[in-house]
This record gives structure tokens, C-alpha cells and sequence, in this order.
């Protein structure tokens, strides 16, 4: 068995009447979820695989602790999964049971799955031993843009060492409290934003819905971290440009991060203008859980997502697979990590599993520059956002974060598509500033200045909004199949 070393959550092994959740005025102390963890856990039994309905509820993090705790893989499903994606799920993760909040209206096609109804006022008694570290801990479904999402099965060592590794990266101790409005069925929300809290026996407190407001009340109040996506902190900059309330209470905070995509250095500037913080950017995806950070108190520069945790190694690799020694910050190549951090396989698909490494290093398909001081600014994802035009390797964000410094854009996506000349011709997607105007040319040019002339869009299509899935991301495979 694991030692106590490689326990995922100390504190509730000694548990004690300190707050560790809180949802509104729903709130567990550790003690209290220390007794419904072990319920649950009782409940889940010998049972290997689990899944849970996970909505933004206290219900849902006692479930996964719960499951955790008992040794089984949780499979955390989003609430509004559409039908076909539920029955591959189910199908590929074949769980035994499936926890759910109270009043739980099952869909469609779970009825084989025996469904529990979590009760946080049902109690149990001694946690279980701890499970094994290479244990699975975690199945997350990825999104599934290029097929059937793939169950990524993550062991507790990742979660444990990786945590570990943010925790000394961030400062974050058992002091910290955590406020944010992230879903519960992803990396960020689940591992980070509850996982994280509840292994260094600190607090979360998760507001359900994102408000500005209600960010700022907490970080006036006893919160000193948030976590959050760009979208979250563009509407946080829009609120606190009309309320400076709300500016002054965010700046109170420790720590500000996002992550999921990247922040815009617009954004960045502006959040630190009105808060008087910069924000910190972290890089990670599904099967690694994070794989860089920038520190506490480190050198926060906008589009740059600071060196690799501990536990990791990261490098660039050519198209040819040859590493990519140079850091001039200009030099393009793929990124490969190999660590602690990484995750078992895809459920079910050793092909694809096969397929995501080469010689022990998994192929992360973002792409990225190194700066001198090894700091990694990454410039897209390999298959969409790296752009060969006219000879040259073109990195959609730089120009994306180019275009959205003029003052008519509010939101761009940078794309290629087929040109006779060219190879490809750089599209940029534009959502216009309210009451802006702005022709093409002066977009064009607009590039051209700052970075240079064979970076400039060649054409400029106007929305009124761009696709985004859950947690904020540009889709940009419905853009260019639109």
C-alpha cells in the first residue's frame, strides 16, 4: 500500500472545524467532510470506476473526494452533456455507479448505470487505506474536436505531485482561500480550483455563476486567490472600469491566475491598471494537468506562461522531431513533456496512446517559442494555429494579440486557408468594439507596423461573436467549416 507520503488529502485524515467548501451559504468543514467522504466512499465500496454528475455543488466535490477516497477512477461528466456524447462515455468508461446531486432527473440512456444520490447530512465513519499511487485517480474526457472524446486517464501521483509543484510555485499554503466559477468536470475547475485547496487543507469557496461582484466581495473579504479564464477577467476589467469598487477588492487579492487559453496582453494591462496586479498564466492541458507556471514571484509578462513546474521536463522539437536548443524567442517548434505530472494512456485506445508519445515524451501538439530566460510563450496549437504562408511559420496568437490592441477590435481569431500563392492566407475573424468602425486595410496595416508585413491578414471577416466552447476557448475549426 501507499505510504504517507503519497496520502492525497492529509488534513482529512486529521480532520478539524476549519472551512474547506463553501457554495453560497452551503459550507463543509473538514471534520464535516471528512464524515461524508468516508459515507460516500462507504457507498462506492469495492466498486473500481465511478461516475459523477458533476455540477457546480458542494454535492459534487464530496462525490469525487468520496470516490477518491475509496480508490476508484472518477469519471467527472459534464451536466450538459448532449446524448451521443453521454452513451460514448458511458460506453468507453463502463462505470458501476454514478453519483448525482439531490433531485437527479437522469437522461436518456442511463439506465443501466445505477445512479446514488448524494446527501451531505449522511455520515460514515474511518476513511479506507489509501490506494496505490499509480492508481487511476481520474478519467477526463477531452473535448473531442477530432473525433469521439478520449478518456484520459490521470493516476493520483500526477494529481499529487502536480499539486505539489503549483502549491511551491504559487506560495499557496493552507491559508490560502480560493474563490472561483470554474465548471467541475475539468482540469482547472476540479484538480486545481478544488483538489488543489482541499490536498494543502486550505479553503474554496465557488460562487456557482461568475460575477464580478461577488469576486470582488470575496477578495475584499477572506479570499486571497482567484482562478479564472480570459473571459472571466475581461468581464471583470468591463465591470471595474464602471464600478473602481470592484477594481480596489480584486487588488486586495494574493494571487490572480487564469488559464485555459491565453490572456491578451490588452487584457493584462488592463487588469493591471485597475486592480494594480498582474496576472498569473499557467500552461497545462487534460493529460498533463500543468505543465509550466509562472511564479509568485516571478516576472508576470503578458503571453508568456513562465518555466516548467517541478517535476517536469519540457522541449521543442522541429517538424523533423530534432530538439530546438535555441532561446531567442523567436524560433518555432512543438512542445514535448515528460514528468510526474503525466497522464496513464486513453482509456481503451492504446493506438492513440501509442500515438501521443515519441520515445517517452508526449507530443502536446502546441506550439511555442523560448525566450533567453527560458520563460515559454505559446503561439498556438500545431494543427490550427500555426500558419505557412509565403515561406514563413506563422503563429496565429501573436497576431491575434497584435490585432487586439486596436482599439475597434473587442475579440479576433486568427486563421489560415488554402491561397495559390501564398500556401495559406492569414484570415482574421473580428468581433468590433460597440459603435466601432474599422476598415480592413488600417487592420492590415495595423499588424504590419507592430510585427511585420508578411504577418498582416490578407482577409478581415466581421462577426458579432466568435464560437466558444465552455471554458472560453475559440473554436476555430466552426470558424474555418462555417
Amino acid at each position: 500500500m501507499a505510504g504517507a507520503a503519497q496520502v492525497l488529502f492529509p488534513k482529512l485524515r486529521k480532520p478539524d472545524e476549519k472551512e474547506a467548501l463553501r457554495f453560497g451559504v452551503h459550507a463543509l468543514n473538514y471534520r464535516d467532510l471528512a464524515a461524508v467522504t468516508a459515507g460516500i466512499a462507504e457507498r462506492v465500496g469495492a466498486a473500481r470506476r465511478i461516475a459523477v454528475w458533476a455540477t457546480a455543488t458542494p454535492e459534487t466535490c464530496a462525490a469525487v473526494i468520496g470516490g477518491l477516497s475509496a480508490g476508484a477512477a472518477v469519471v467527472p461528466i459534464n451536466p450538459k452533456v448532449g446524448e451521443r456524447e453521454l452513451a460514448h462515455i458511458l460506453g468507453d468508461s463502463k462505470p458501476e455507479l454514478l453519483l448525482a446531486p439531490p433531485g437527479f432527473q437522469p437522461p436518456d440512456g442511463l439506465s443501466d448505470v445505477p445512479v446514488h444520490e448524494v446527501d451531505l447530512s449522511v455520515r460514515g465513519g474511518e476513511l479506507p487505506p489509501e490506494a496505490e499511487d499509480d492508481d487511476p485517480a481520474l478519467i477526463v474526457y477531452t473535448s473531442g474536436t477530432t473525433g469521439p472524446p478520449k478518456g484520459v486517464v490521470l493516476p493520483r501521483r500526477a494529481i499529487r505531485a502536480n499539486l505539489d509543484a503549483l502549491a511551491e510555485a504559487w506560495e499557496w499554503t493552507e491559508r490560502d482561500v480560493l474563490v472561483h466559477a470554474l465548471p467541475l468536470f475539468h482540469v482547472h475547475g476540479l484538480i486545481l480550483g478544488t483538489l488543489g485547496p482541499v490536498r494543502l487543507g486550505g479553503t474554496v469557496h465557488h460562487l456557482g455563476r461568475f460575477s464580478s461582484a461577488a469576486v470582488a466581495e470575496e477578495l475584499a473579504g477572506p479570499a486571497t486567490m482567484m482562478f479564472g479564464v480570459p473571459t472571466m477577467y475581461h468581464r471583470l476589467a468591463e465591470d471595474a472600469e464602471r464600478d473602481p469598487w470592484i477594481g480596489q477588492s480584486v487588488g486586495k487579492a494574493r494571487l490572480l491566475v487564469s488559464g485555459s487559453a491565453a490572456l491578451p496582453a490588452a487584457e493584462h494591462e488592463r487588469i493591471e491598471r485597475l486592480t494594480g496586479l498582474r496576472v498569473v498564466e499557467r500552461y497545462g492541458m487534460s493529460e498533463t494537468i500543468m505543465n509550466c507556471g509562472v511564479r509568485a514571484d516571478g516576472d508576470r509578462r503578458p503571453g508568456y506562461v513562465g518555466r516548467p513546474l517541478a517535476g517536469v521536463e519540457l522541449k521543442l522539437v522541429d517538424e523533423q522531431g530534432g530538439e530546438i536548443t535555441a532561446s531567442d524567442d523567436e524560433t518555432v517548434g512543438e512542445i514535448l513533456v515528460r514528468g510526474t505530472n503525466l497522464f496513464s494512456g486513453y482509456l481503451n485506445r492504446p493506438d492513440a496512446t501509442a500515438e501521443a508519445f515519441a520515445d517517452g515524451w508526449f507530443r502536446t501538439g502546441d506550439v511555442a517559442t523560448r525566450a533567453p530566460d527560458g520563460y515559454i510563450r505559446i503561439v498556438g496549437r500545431k494543427a490550427t494555429d500555426i500558419i505557412k504562408s509565403g515561406g514563413y511559420k506563422i503563429g496565429a496568437g501573436e497576431i491575434e494579440n497584435c490585432l487586439l490592441e486596436h482599439p475597434a477590435v473587442a475579440e479576433v481569431a486568427v486563421t489560415g486557408e488554402p491561397d495559390a500563392d501564398l500556401g495559406e492566407r492569414i484570415v482574421a475573424w473580428i468581433v468590433r468594439a460597440p459603435g466601432q468602425q474599422v476598415a480592413e486595410q488600417e487592420l492590415a496595416d495595423h499588424v504590419a507596423r507592430l510585427l511585420t508585413p508578411h504577418k498582416r491578414p490578407r482577409v478581415v471577416r466581421y462577426l458579432d461573436a466568435l464560437p466558444r466552447n465552455e471554458m472560453g476557448k475559440v473554436q476555430k475549426k466552426a470558424l474555418r467549416d462555417g
